[in-house]
């Protein structure tokens, strides 16, 4: 058995909960992970994924968290490529039982190697945060050298990814951000960096080749108005309504996991040409504090961490 923090329905509604559940098998091409750290997405517990089946029937006893850190403890049938006691990191399908848990399981397609620079708890920062970020701009945004794109959310644990790689990529940097992270935006690369309490994004922009956002709701809203002709919105906020214009359902994508890829990015964070940052780092018994927004913590940026085991 393995003990694992699972989604509960409560008067309060959902929370998390202590919980053992039998240490899962790895099947055709899984490995089993032995969890050392789980990076968290505080809106998790809100997404379909946490509540619903793929079929759309009712999820109960979720254990959420899908990207992480760990030890390869075992591995399926036609996995050849890892090896027991590999140190990793990745992501598995939003609708597998995630990493708040001692042990959990995932394609072998969908880790890679974890970068020798950085601890456990740094590692689980980067997996959702660095494809979701590299997507957007190149598989979604088609970014180009030269091009000018707005970065929503530039401090956070996307946005910090791709004001990153945008630079790298050749682009004019622009991001918006509150007003005490502006600094840190602006020591990642970015040009310009707006304080979006202070100045209106839309006031002061047009001809913005790409908006990335990671922030949604009004600033999603107002992004098209930036836009040159042809420009392109692509955002990976997923708290869309149902009534909202298709130009921002068309606008959503969802991540999906690149193990190759992945190398690749350890390779350029082992080289000190990316940067990833821990904001706090909380006990797995503790994991529910990790979903508040507004818990205390020595950064006002970067990634919350669920430190699972030593």
């Amino acid at each position: 058995m393995m003990k694992v923090m699972q989604t509960v329905v409560t008067a309060s509604g959902l929370m998390l909960q202590a919980s053992e559940h039998p240490v899962p098998t790895p099947g055709p091409g899984e490995v089993l992970l032995r969890v050392r750290a789980a990076g968290v997405i505080t809106a998790e517990l809100l997404w379909q994924p946490t509540t619903h089946k793929a079929d759309g029937s009712p999820r109960t006893n979720a254990i959420p968290t899908h990207e992480f850190s760990g030890d390869i403890a075992a591995c399926g049938e036609g996995v050849s490529s890892f090896s027991k006691g590999q140190a990793i990191y990745g992501m598995n399908d939003w609708y597998q039982e995630g990493a708040l848990a001692e042990f959990t399981v995932a394609p072998a397609t969908s880790i890679a190697l974890r970068p020798k620079s950085l601890s456990y708890e740094q590692a689980a920062t980067v997996p959702i945060g660095a494809l979701t970020a590299w997507q957007a701009l190149t598989t979604q945004g088609h970014l180009q050298p030269q091009q000018r794109v707005l970065i929503h959310g530039g401090a956070g644990g996307v946005g910090f990814f791709a004001v990153q790689f945008a630079k790298s990529l050749g682009a004019y940097v622009i991001a918006t951000a509150s007003q005490d992270t502006v600094p840190f935006v602006e020591g990642l690369g970015a040009d310009q960096v707006f304080d979006y309490r202070a100045t209106r994004f839309d006031q002061e922009l047009r001809d913005i080749d790409l908006v990335v956002d990671t922030v949604g709701g009004e600033m999603l809203a107002r992004s098209w108005s930036v836009l040159r002709a042809g420009g392109r919105v692509v955002t990976a906020v997923s708290s869309i309504p149902d009534d909202a214009p298709q130009k921002i359902k068309d606008a959503f994508f969802l991540v999906h996991p690149d193990g190759k890829r992945l190398d690749e990015i350890a390779s350029l964070l082992d080289a000190g040409k990316l940067q990833t940052f821990v904001k706090t780092v909380v006990p797995l018994q503790e994991a529910e504090q990790a979903y508040n927004p507004s818990l205390p913590s020595a950064l006002r940026y970067g990634k919350t961490v669920v430190a699972v085991a030593p």
